[in-house]
């Protein structure tokens, strides 16, 4: 017999519990084709899990789905990685997904050419967003794995031909987590302010360089401010890494040879630099002495001589001829003084007494008509020789000659 009557939600519930109790039903991978897939905005991404003879609903919760390797497709063959579970309210069980990975080498390159494409669309491998290398780094930082001989290929390589200071920031460059490793190995590097990164691996199944194909790596270092090569796996290898980078070296060793001069070729160029200065030099110093000489012979004692000479010949005619300027301008001004005077002398009070006028005065005002005298006042008769006192006896209206 039962236990009784339970409501709807209850036996959900323990359903449920049954599920997450069941340790073969937690962090198992299974097996089949994707369909039905739903990129919710929400961030969720929803499908079915299917093969043929069954098939399972499928969640990936929003923080998982940010963390894939790569989208998944209808059509698509995967494995998947996580928990059966139920859906309470519709008691529907189903498998809340945590990893997702293709499944065989097939789907792997389907992965590999769909992320591809879509973020050429976008303008993530343009060469307009190629940042140039520094053509004399001092600073390299260098994104591998401490392990295996890639770091020190690279360390062997640059430094045989350049001196240059190597920056190694460890990272996981192979299985679950690496994506995100290389990720934050890429923003340490930033911090340090080196001037450029390399991304070295050695090579490998596309399995393993799958790290390298994750689209948050390709962000990583399109988004980069620092300039990036990738020297990932051997030279026919090619990864997204390899295409959104600011140049791809064939292999690890051969980024070392890319990034960095060869010193004897920088000597050789500071050589002939100096050779182009010194001559370059001499040409000026030649030039600065042929026009001291010149200088020289224009001021020899017998040229100063002759210049003073002339100058002083210039000043005797300047003095001749401003004499001349002299004269004749007080010539001018006298003739003009003189007829000046002659006018002034013809209208002159003085000049009138001398021809037998006389002026009569009347206190300091001068006489001119008999309207300013009166009978019995006393004036004075001015003459060329003196005055005369006198005093009126009488007025006469009329002038008589």
């Amino acid at each position: 017999m039962g236990g009784g009557i339970f409501e709807v939600s209850e036996l959900s519930l323990r359903i449920k519990r049954k599920f997450q109790e069941d340790s073969e039903l937690q962090d198992l991978w299974v097996r089949g084709e994707v369909s039905n897939l739903t990129n919710h905005r929400s961030g969720h991404i929803y499908f079915t899990l299917k093969d043929e003879k069954s098939q399972i609903q499928c969640v990936v919760f929003r923080w998982y789905a940010k963390r894939l390797r790569f989208r998944p497709e209808a059509g698509m063959k995967v494995l998947v990685f996580g928990s059966v579970d139920t859906y309470e309210s519709r008691s529907q069980y189903q498998i809340h997904v945590m990893g997702l990975r293709p499944d065989g080498v097939g789907e792997l390159y389907r992965a590999f050419e769909d992320l591809k494409a879509r973020l050429a669309s976008e303008g993530l491998f343009d060469e307009e967003h190629k940042k140039p290398l520094p053509r004399y780094p001092s600073t390299i930082g260098v994104v591998s794995s401490l392990d295996g001989a890639v770091i020190h290929d690279i360390i062997n390589v640059t430094r045989r031909r350049y001196p240059v200071r190597i920056l190694l920031v460890p990272a996981q460059v192979q299985g679950a987590g690496a994506g995100e490793s290389i990720v934050e190995s890429i923003q340490r590097l930033a911090e340090f302010g080196v001037d450029l990164i390399i991304l070295a691996r050695g090579g490998g199944s596309i399995e393993d360089l799958w790290p390298f194909n994750e689209e948050r790596v390709a962000r990583a270092i399109y988004d980069s401010k620092i300039p990036i090569v990738s020297a990932v796996g051997h030279e026919t290898d090619y990864t997204i890494s390899d295409f959104t980078a600011d140049l791809r070296a064939p292999t690890p060793s051969a980024a070392g040879d890319l990034v960095v001069p060869e010193i004897g070729e920088v000597l050789e160029r500071l050589e002939r630099y100096e050779t182009m200065l010194d001559q370059s030099i001499r040409r000026q110093v030649e030039g600065l002495s042929q026009r001291l000489s010149l200088s020289e012979s224009a001021l020899s004692t017998k040229r100063l001589y002759d210049l003073l000479r002339m100058r002083e010949e210039r000043i005797a005619e300047l003095e001749r001829h401003l004499s001349r300027l002299m004269g004749h301008g007080i010539e001018m001004r006298e003739a003009g003084l003189r007829g000046v005077l002659g006018r002034l002398n013809a209208v002159s009070p003085l000049h009138t007494l001398e021809r037998g006028y006389s002026v009569t005065l009347k206190g300091r005002n001068v006489v001119s008509s008999v309207r300013q005298v009166e009978v019995g006042d006393h004036i004075e008769v001015v003459v060329k020789d003196g005055s005369i006192m006198a005093s009126v006896g009488e007025k006469r209206g009329e002038r008589r000659w």
